[in-house]
């Protein structure tokens, strides 16, 4: 009886895990949108909505600790415990790169944007992509999937990087623009930080798999995941 009810909770559990990862991706996806299409009032929602994404985090943390100090959970459902702990700060975390994305276009206000917005949009789709995926892995308790996620990690980086260079190339051409290119390149940072996030929900992926804790952004370092 009560295994059956420990399981039950773990499986509710991840269903709430996955509500707030849904709550994250369209905070993310809706944040890039806005700033793309100078939506300040969609910001102001984004920013306000934060605290229900940090409720959920939290209320998460606080059943997950419940059920490990009446449960008597043994060693692989703790592994179960700590990636769900894991994961769920990484996706606040997340939401919080969301809320700041929002705060940069109420910061750039009503200004036109110095150039249309290609990479940005295009660094979240992939970190969108990257982070669903990543979720229906830990489902699934895929390895592998996991670890083949981490790895397109480099994809966002080359798109920041391309970001980047762009915005230097404007400010060089013409220094006024200097403010606005910042804050564009920290939304950038945040989409990059976003997809990092996610490479860390694979490590939590694969430690729930084998017990085995590493850096998956370092593919020599991966023979130490048995299968």
């Amino acid at each position: 009886m009560l295994r059956r009810r420990f399981e039950n909770e773990l499986q509710r559990l991840e269903n709430e895990v996955l509500e707030l990862g849904n709550m994250v991706q369209h905070a993310l996806s809706e944040a890039v949108e806005q700033l793309r299409t100078r939506d300040l009032e969609g910001s102001r929602q984004i920013i306000d909505e934060d605290v229900r994404i940090n409720a959920k985090r939290f209320q998460i943390e606080s059943d997950v600790l419940v059920l490990i100090a009446t449960q008597q959970p043994i060693a692989r459902d703790l592994r179960d415990l700590a990636a769900i702990l894991e994961i769920i700060r990484e996706l606040e975390r997340t939401g919080d790169y969301a809320k700041g994305i929002g705060k940069i276009n109420l910061l750039i206000g009503e200004r036109e944007l110095i150039k249309p917005l290609l990479d940005i949009p295009r660094m979240a789709d992939k970190a969108l992509d990257m982070l669903s995926r990543a979720l229906a892995a830990y489902l699934a308790r895929d390895m592998e999937a996991a670890i083949a996620i981490s790895q397109e990690d480099d994809e966002v980086d080359d798109l920041y990087n391309q970001v980047r260079r762009e915005l230097m190339t404007i400010v060089f051409a013409d220094p006024s623009k200097v403010e606005q290119a910042n804050l564009l390149l920290w939304a950038a940072h945040n989409l990059e930080r976003a997809a990092d996030r996610v490479t860390n929900i694979c490590e939590r992926i694969v430690f729930f798999v084998t017990g085995a804790l590493g850096d998956l952004k370092a593919p020599d370092e991966q023979d130490k995941y048995p299968s």
